[in-house]
């Protein structure tokens, strides 16, 4: 079901501002932040403001449609859901972003589970840290 189906399943009205959000989020070939879309929005409706786009990505939160990363650069990123579940390493000093499949976090999800009797959200992560060209950038400083 589409984002658009789901939004008047639920009863929420397709306003011009919200169909233009989504468009954004289906058009974004990697993550996008609420002001790109806001820019995005803005430039073809003029009269829209920033608050629409983060009460439609909060909505469309709340029905499970987006995903929301931080990547840790000072603002948060969205992704379709139906885009499927990927994980990410970000680089916290270089600020590389690398993929990580998604069967190497079953053992910690079941760790979570057993362990602490907690079922764990992982369908859209990101861990910082530090990629391997970082570490031995440091390595050959010391």
């Amino acid at each position: 079901m589409s984002c658009h189906e789901t939004l008047q399943e639920k009863g929420h009205r397709l306003t011009p501002q919200r169909m233009l959000v989504i468009e954004a989020l289906h058009n974004a070939d990697k993550h996008i932040s609420a002001e790109e879309i806001y820019e995005q929005l803005h430039s073809r409706y003029p009269y829209a403001n920033i608050s629409t786009v983060y009460r439609t990505l909060e909505l469309l939160k709340k029905l499970d449609l987006v995903t929301e990363t931080d990547f840790g650069e000072g603002r948060v990123r969205y992704h379709v859901a139906e885009k499927g579940h990927h994980h990410h390493l970000v680089c916290r000093s270089c600020g590389k972003v690398i993929g990580l499949k998604e069967l190497v976090l079953h053992p910690l999800q079941d760790t979570l589970l057993q362990e602490y009797g907690f079922d764990a959200d992982l369908r859209h992560l990101a861990i910082s840290g530090e990629c391997g060209g970082c570490r031995r950038k440091k390595g050959n400083k010391a």
